[in-house]
């Protein structure tokens, strides 16, 4: 976290033009653009601006916003459960989804289904999420008029968000579940349990789901950890009132201590949602219990 705030601090001051400029406007007289610099700091030296930043970090305070004079985490925690909803919204769609299409396409090596499967998932991986935001608005908002384009509210304005999210995540997992599953269904307890006579639901839910669980895990901890670091371009298209689009905002104005608060508390969520994927492990893996046990 302490590495993180260095290298976006140093990363934000580092950029060209200044702020103050932006701020007031390069019309404004000298003795206002002083004050300005002053007042947040811009005329003294990095390390007294990035030690005085982490004082007021340590008291729980990430400064305020250049042009709103709001508090930075007072923003944050109302747009956060914005954030948190989308992303729920999202892992609840590609999740499920992603699973069962990766074990039929495991299933049905060969034949049409499993090119098609195969074909879409590298689609949903390979198309920029900006353009698929703007083809599902344009079909399911401006033709159908099922759902309204843009803006923050209930199911309506969730679905499609949640559903441009769910996409690179939903392909992901079910590229990653066909390819674990497959090299499980050659092994040699897989013929084992046919041979005894299993039924082939059981033997999907105790022998190949257990053991594909881990990676599928990973990849659900990861995808889940971005998303609420706020998926920015498409909460920006749908005018989703998130962490992303707060982020965005931040970037455009330059609005330093938005972008700071931004990073530091995606940062923060991305840390914690990967200890609780490890942590996961420990309890879904009985080799890695044992493992560290014999530690």
């Amino acid at each position: 976290m302490l590495g993180i705030t260095l290298f976006a601090f140093f990363l934000l001051r580092s950029l060209p033009g200044d702020i103050v400029l932006s701020l007031v406007g390069e019309r404004a007289s000298p003795e206002a653009i002083e004050s300005i610099r002053k007042e947040i700091g811009a005329g003294s030296g990095f390390i007294k601006q990035y030690t005085g930043y982490l004082k007021l970090l340590l008291h729980g305070d990430f400064g305020r916003s250049y042009y709103t004079n709001r508090s930075v985490l007072s923003d944050i925690v109302l747009k956060f459960p914005n954030t948190m909803r989308l992303a729920f919204a999202a892992m609840f769609i590609a999740v499920p989804s992603g699973i069962i299409l990766g074990f039929l396409s495991a299933h049905r090596k060969g034949r049409f289904i499993e090119k098609f499967i195969n074909a879409a998932s590298l689609a949903g991986l390979s198309i920029p999420v900006f353009w698929s935001a703007i083809i599902v608005m344009i079909i399911f908002s401006l033709k159908l008029k099922l759902f309204p384009p843009s803006g923050t509210g209930d199911i309506r304005f969730l679905a499609l968000p949640a559903f441009v999210l769910s996409i690179p995540a939903m392909s992901a997992l079910i590229r990653i579940t066909k390819a674990t599953v497959s090299d499980i269904l050659k092994m040699p307890y897989i013929n084992t349990a046919r041979a005894k006579g299993l039924p082939s639901l059981r033997i999907h839910i105790s022998h190949v789901l257990k053991n594909a669980v881990i990676p599928i895990v990973t990849i659900i901890g990861l995808d889940f950890g971005s998303y609420l670091n706020g998926a920015v371009v498409t909460e920006t298209i749908f005018g989703w009132d998130g962490i992303g689009r707060f982020t965005m905002e931040g970037i455009i104005k330059r609005d330093y201590p938005v972008i700071m608060g931004c990073i530091i508390v995606g940062t923060a969520v991305f840390v914690f949602v990967n200890l609780i994927t490890d942590l996961l492990y420990h309890y879904l893996d009985p080799r890695i219990r044992l493992h560290a046990d014999d530690k």
